[in-house]
């Protein structure tokens, strides 16, 4: 069994919404996923795909692209990110979803011994955050701590695989808040999406305080599937 990771999908929403408006490179950008990931997942697979999955406002509108990607193969864990509108209460979430595809916010699901935990994340602030966005970090730290306690009940000692939608760190800040309650907590792989483009280059990857992060926006990765490394 392998550990895949994509994220930032961007699927339309039951409406019409290209993407090659972000560059070239996206014209036909989920054809070209989809066609790595059959090539690469088997059925007993995990995929984890941390947020910004689809365009839709609805839930309803999002059903078409729940299904694509439940189309696919793997088990896919599904997370929410800061474009995932649709997303509703989490329990009409679940409901909706395909089989095969579990969705963590601020808990973990546990397939095959491994404990997967997860939340959206914010941006990291600095001396220039607006008052409201240091509100809405300190937030997201506080349901990083609930989904990590809740990964641990479930783990024993075990290393935690979380997923988060936002970078916890970055190049150039590498001492986060979110790093510190991910080193307490014994992750041991993390998995981040959000940056596209440019923001790309100040990417983290690598490991850093005995957790080994892992960048998969799907445009960064060539919209390939990425392989975690074994343990």
């Amino acid at each position: 069994m392998a550990v895949f990771a994509i994220s930032d999908l961007h699927l339309p929403g039951g409406d019409v919404k290209p993407m090659d408006v972000f560059g070239e490179h996206w014209n036909g950008h989920f054809e070209k996923i989809s066609a790595d990931w059959r090539e690469k997942a088997g059925p007993d697979d995990i995929v984890l795909l941390p947020g910004d999955l689809s365009w839709a406002m609805t839930l309803q509108d999002a059903r078409a692209d729940l299904d694509a990607v439940g189309a696919l193969p793997g088990r896919k864990v599904i997370l929410r990110g800061n474009h995932d509108y649709w997303w509703s209460a989490i329990g009409r979430v679940r409901d909706a979803l395909p089989q095969g595809m579990y969705a963590v916010q601020n808990d973990c699901v546990t397939l095959d011994g491994r404990v997967i935990c997860g939340t959206r994340g914010w941006t990291i602030p600095t001396s220039q955050t607006a008052p409201e966005d240091v509100k809405v970090y300190r937030r997201e730290l506080l349901r990083l701590e609930m989904t990590l306690k809740d990964a641990r009940r479930h783990s024993g000692d075990a290393p935690l695989l979380c997923m988060m939608h936002y970078p916890p760190l970055t190049d150039a800040q590498r001492d986060t808040e979110f790093v510190d309650l991910l080193e307490s907590y014994g992750v041991r792989d993390l998995v981040y999406g959000h940056l596209h483009g440019v923001s790309l280059r100040g990417a983290f990857r690598g490991e850093y305080r005995g957790i080994r992060f892992h960048q998969v926006s799907c445009d960064g990765l060539g919209f390939r599937l990425y392989r975690l490394p074994e343990e």
